[in-house]
């Protein structure tokens, strides 16, 4: 019996003592998890070990037969799961079992609702399964030791979820990873063959090594005489199936596999949204098994985080997070790819310079596509995906050009014709809807919904019964200023430029209107001094019915978004001023016309510009002689 040294003990980092008290004395609604997410990391570092074997062979230790055990002993109430993959180095145990590390344990916590049910499912999704041992152990012990170490650098962990571990060096004849679980009182049940045969069928039939239980066999009398005296060594077999999913037939498998097979790569608790299992062959042969999640994952706006498919090349396992397969906007897709066309020594560096990566990248990403295209034809399935995606998606348009008639179909926006937040209406929709000589497709970007549903800029367009897309998301500045035009309509930032409705106007309309700025000429020459430190014009407008004025953009000048998401960021913006147009229809604009006291006339001038500011959702230079202003006229006005 080997002796233990080096002997400490430790305490668990905060964020995982919350977790282990969370573990122990709350989360109880599918206690059977454990034995999932416990296989599950087994076979990870089955796989991780094929890998780093492809460069030294030497680590399989003469056992290249890379498989999971599991036993247990009713008796002793305990259950093993063992494993002869690539193990862990004291350091890893302390790193990867003591503390925080890459879990995501402090963004679960966060995330925590309060509903037992719900928070359960969250273990997997925040890579913290193994910490579900505590669910129906009070004492979890974890022998170890790392591919090619000496049989003297074994480790032993232990711990009973109770804030800190002790950690001892030993000997273990094998590599890899034994973790044995000391049940509590009242989980007898997971120490008993059919119930840990059944849980391995139901969760982890799919993973590709073989899950090894001790053989049952009903002895015969003439046995059970003859074992008396001789105890013989037990038998193993596998209980699963052990055949990477990804390679059987698509009609071989059932969609429960497909859904289990999801969240083993995935570590998610929910079933995806939606899958498609490819088989190509040709020039470029390739497996695909693709992935839509129910829910986005906590990180997914960290662009740095890990992101990727499983990549297999012949079977073989080559990287966890292939980040090379998909473009960024597409990093919520989770799955497999398994290519005849790379080199099985293919490494990160040389994967990024081969040229099948680059068909591959073409031919995933085209392949998503379709799979949310035939997504989108279920409405309601599609909203579930857009509300918890879209703004990624929305990304797309600018780093993935040769897709971007594909993806513009399908984003999703709000509209003056739904009349509610909701962004259900594709572009395929709006075009439909265009009113007859209608050229364009009309949008207004805004801060929030009621900002843009407000704007001034659009009353023109509820009188003519011109639908305008009403954009609210933050990145939706940016990706407007990459599109250009959808099925031959180029779009139109209705707070920029001069209005011009094309055809949708009767000429005489237009007419009326060059005699109507003509009218005004001199109101307009009075402004511009009055104004000239802020607004770069002064015009006529034809786009307000209500309001007596509104600001507008120049066609090409950042739009005020973008302008203050930089600023928020501390960047540069270009200094340049926008236009005041005035509705020469108002009764404000009618008595300014007439107003003779030039002192009074720029006050009111001032007035109309900074509401018009303020309609525009934007903020003022100078709120405190507005105020002034304002005041000095309702005096006025009282006397």
């Amino acid at each position: 019996m080997s002796t233990e040294t080096q002997k400490e003990t430790l305490g668990f980092q905060t964020e995982v003592k919350q977790l282990l008290h969370l573990m122990v004395h709350s989360l109880y609604s599918n206690k059977e998890i454990f034995l999932r997410e416990l296989i599950s990391n087994a076979s990870d570092a089955a796989e991780k070990l094929r890998f780093e074997a492809l460069e030294k062979s030497d680590l399989y230790e003469g056992d290249s037969d890379l498989k999971i055990r599991i036993s247990f002993d009713k008796e002793a109430k305990t259950v093993s799961i063992e494993d002869n993959g690539i193990g862990m180095s004291r350091e890893e145990v302390i790193d990867h079992l003591g503390t925080i590390a890459k879990s995501g344990t402090a963004s679960f916590l966060n995330n925590l609702t309060g509903d037992k049910s719900k928070d359960s499912q969250l273990i997997g999704q925040f890579g913290v399964g193994f910490y579900s041992a505590f669910i129906v152990a009070d004492q979890v012990d974890v022998f170890t030791r790392r591919a090619g170490a000496a049989i003297t650098d074994a480790v032993h962990w232990s711990s009973r979820g109770e804030g800190e571990f002790t950690i001892a060096s030993t000997e273990k004849a094998g590599r890899g990873t034994r973790i044995v679980l000391h049940l509590k009182d009242g989980e007898e049940e997971f120490a008993d063959s059919w119930r840990l045969r059944s849980l391995v069928r139901k969760y982890s039939d799919h993973i590709a090594f073989p899950v090894m239980m001790e053989k049952e066999a009903m002895p015969s009398a003439d046995d059970e005489e003859e074992t008396k005296d001789v105890k013989q060594a037990p038998e193993f077999e596998s209980v699963n199936s052990a055949t990477a999913l990804w390679t059987r037939s698509k009609g071989d498998v059932k969609d429960e596999e497909y859904k289990e097979f999801y969240k083993h790569i995935s570590h998610d608790y929910s079933d995806p949204m939606t899958w498609s299992h490819n088989k190509v062959e040709g020039t470029l042969e390739y497996t695909s098994l693709l992935y839509v999640p129910e829910h986005a994952p906590y990180d997914m706006w960290n662009r740095e985080a890990p992101r990727g498919l499983k990549l297999y090349v012949q079977r073989v396992f080559i990287m966890d997070q292939a980040d090379q397969f998909l473009p960024l906007y597409l990093r919520f897709i989770k799955g497999v790819v398994d290519s005849n066309n790379l080199s099985l020594n293919v490494s990160r560096e040389i994967l990024q310079k081969d040229p099948n990566v680059d068909k591959l990248r073409s031919a995933l990403s085209k392949r998503v596509l379709d799979m949310l295209s035939k997504l989108a034809k279920d409405t309601e399935k599609y909203a579930a995906f857009w509300k918890e995606f879209g703004q990624v998606l929305k990304e797309g348009p600018a780093e993935d050009y040769a897709n971007k008639e594909k993806i513009l179909k399908l984003l999703r926006f709000a509209s003056t014709h739904t009349g509610n937040t909701e962004q259900s209406v594709s572009l395929e929709d709006y075009v439909s809807r265009m009113k007859e000589g209608q050229e364009k497709i009309y949008y207004v970007v805004a801060d929030n919904y009621n900002t843009a549903k407000s704007s001034p800029h659009l009353e023109i367009f509820r009188k003519k019964g011109i639908e305008v897309l009403l954009l609210t998301d933050r990145i939706d500045d940016w990706m407007m200023s990459q599109l250009f035009d959808f099925e031959g309509k180029s779009f139109q930032d209705v707070t920029k430029g001069e209005l011009n409705l094309g055809e949708v106007e009767s000429e005489e309309e237009k007419k009326q209107q060059e005699e109507t700025a003509k009218q005004l000429e001199s109101l307009l020459e009075r402004l511009k001094p009055v104004l000239e430190q802020r607004v770069s014009d002064v015009r006529v407008t034809h786009r307000l019915t209500d309001s007596p004025a509104c600001l507008v953009l120049n066609d090409y000048d950042m739009g005020m978004q973008m302008r203050k998401i930089m600023e928020a960021a501390g960047q540069k913006v270009p200094d340049t001023k926008p236009i005041f147009e005035v509705n020469p229809e108002h009764p404000l604009i009618v008595k300014l016309d007439q107003e003779a006291d030039e002192a009074r006339f720029a006050d009111l001038a001032m007035i109309l510009l900074d509401q018009a500011d303020l309609a525009a959702g934007g903020q003022l230079e100078d709120p405190a002689a507005y105020t002034t202003r304002l005041n000095k006229l309702l005096l006025e006005l009282s006397a």
